[in-house]
């Protein structure tokens, strides 16, 4: 059956995508064909536009987007192209979170603060803090990190063991390090997720940058 999303949905979802990976691709964190962007197109049934696997991210049209079910399979039967192999995590991301854009790139710094800091990467005193949602003094921000691993529900299954529910008062760190890999982030737009990206990369850039 034919999933439920109109051709003008998934021309805009396109559209949107294709923007930011050329951006993305433009700084360096999506070079040749890799990471992933998608966003929510439905809510229930979850529902995920996600690009497409296998092509330049620099180069991408508003057709070149794979709507994919809530464990990441595709779910229009009559499109051919195989979605992102990270399309599982996407959408556990989305799940879980209520996020409506999750955003997956290989910035250099994400995969060295991986691998300085497997447990997490701890920041705290600096202002550029306040852009994920957290005070910019005294207090310590974790980014989690997980380890690598190419089945998507096992990933799944170690960002549930990292990610905390929000509580009033207490935000999350819409962020995750896979650690040898890079970076995902997520927000409750297209714009909220591209802020939480370019940020949470800023504030790695600068802890490597320092700890060297």
């Amino acid at each position: 059956m034919t999933a439920p999303v109109s051709p003008e949905t998934m021309t805009e979802a396109g559209r949107a995508l294709a923007a930011e990976s050329a951006r993305f691709a433009g700084f360096g964190w999506m070079r040749g064909t890799g990471g992933n962007l998608s966003v929510v197109v439905q809510r229930d049934p979850l529902l995920l536009a996600v690009t497409a696997s296998g092509l330049d991210k620099s180069e991408l049209s508003e057709r070149d987007v794979v709507l994919v079910d809530a464990a990441g399979r595709p779910a229009d039967p009559s499109d051919p192209r195989p979605p992102s192999a990270e399309a599982g995590l996407h959408a556990h991301i989305a799940a879980r979170t209520g996020a409506r854009a999750v955003f997956h790139v290989h910035a250099i710094d994400s995969v060295i603060a991986g691998h300085r800091w497997p447990q997490g990467v701890d920041i705290r005193d600096l202002e550029m803090l306040k852009g994920i949602g957290h005070p910019a003094h005294d207090v310590t921000v974790r980014v989690p990190v997980i380890p690598n691993h190419q089945d998507m529900a096992v990933e799944a299954a170690r960002f549930d063991e990292v990610y905390r529910d929000p509580v009033p008062g207490v935000p999350e760190v819409p962020a995750l390090i896979v650690a040898g890999h890079g970076m995902y982030a997520w927000g409750d737009s297209v714009m909220a997720a591209r802020r939480h990206l370019e940020i949470t990369e800023w504030l790695l850039r600068y802890l490597v940058a320092v700890e060297r």
